[in-house]
């Protein structure tokens, strides 16, 4: 079900699942979850590996370590919410691209021609 908001713009809609890895290991932290409804999904300290959880965090982990490698947003300098807004969008088009580039380096690669 949706998130009840004061703000317009598309309703928010709370997750079904949450993965986090062994520091999230807490009955509160089970408990805050199950009382949302939302489903966690923690190692556990000492039983349970957390390898099976890396690959839905990697996707995120990898994302930070692309917008870390523009200094000027890994400490943020701007005061104001506009600029620094303008430079993760500036960033985000940059690794777009980047991507978009070395997908289609390697899909020449591999077509017949």
């Amino acid at each position: 079900p949706g998130v009840r908001a004061r703000h317009r713009g598309r309703p928010r809609r709370r997750p079904s699942k949450l993965h986090a890895d062994k520091a999230y290991d807490h009955r509160r932290c089970r408990r805050e979850c199950r009382t949302r409804g939302i489903t966690p999904r923690i190692a556990r300290r000492g039983i349970e590996s957390s390898a099976r959880l890396g690959r839905h965090r990697w996707v995120v982990e990898r994302t930070f370590a692309w917008l870390a490698r523009f200094r000027r947003l890994t400490v943020r300098y701007e005061r104001r919410a506009d600029l620094h807004l303008a430079l993760t969008t500036l960033a985000c088009a940059v690794i777009c691209l980047r991507q978009i580039r070395r997908f289609c380096s390697w899909l020449l690669s591999i077509t017949p021609g």
